[in-house]
């Protein structure tokens, strides 16, 4: 028996994947535009998963994620995840990354500063949600850059996937500022 299973589901944001273990979620992948895409995608990150029929823990979770994007107020904070291949630090940070909840955003210096470590430690807590194997079930797009810009995001979309989710979520970011002033 496969240790990955997986499948695809549609939402309506777009089509969806889940891969799981027997420990819990070892990855989710956000929507696209087709069922193909997502598997492709899906699959790149963990090639030695296999289609599979989700256990009961896995089909509640992939009926919150349609409601999530049917635009209803979803916790995921409890879902069972399985981050073995994870290192430590990353693991605080996804743990603080999902206390952020519904409709609330904080920045990557604020995570580090919760963390205990000091400004420079950003980067890394950037480098984190961009590496993050469950995006919205650890809730990536809630977590800004400085200032509240809504920084990058490395989901199919990038950031205007980010500020959409935000706005599902009724996050209203400040339209960004131009980046050359005119002098007249």
């Amino acid at each position: 028996m496969a240790e990955h299973r997986y499948t695809v589901f549609e939402t309506d944001g777009g089509f969806c994947g889940i891969a799981w273990s027997e420990a819990g979620i070892v990855r989710f992948q956000l929507p696209t535009g087709s069922a193909h895409s997502t598997e492709n995608l899906l699959l790149r990150r963990v090639p030695e998963a296999e289609k599979g029929v989700p256990s009961v823990d896995v089909q509640r979770t992939i009926d919150r994620v349609k409601r999530y994007f049917a635009g209803e107020q979803i916790d995921f904070s409890d879902i069972r995840l399985d981050l073995g291949d994870q290192d430590d630090f990353f693991r605080d940070i996804y743990a603080a990354a999902r206390r952020i909840g519904w409709g609330h955003t904080t920045t990557y210096g604020t995570i580090a500063r919760e963390l205990g470590a000091g400004p420079e430690k950003a980067r890394d807590v950037g480098q984190a949600m961009a590496k993050n194997p469950v995006a919205l079930i650890i809730p990536c797009h809630r977590v800004l850059a400085a200032g509240g810009k809504i920084g990058g995001f490395s989901a199919p979309g990038g950031s205007t996937s980010k500020a959409r989710m935000l706005e599902l979520e009724g996050v209203v970011l400040a339209a960004a500022e131009p980046a050359q002033q005119s002098l007249f």
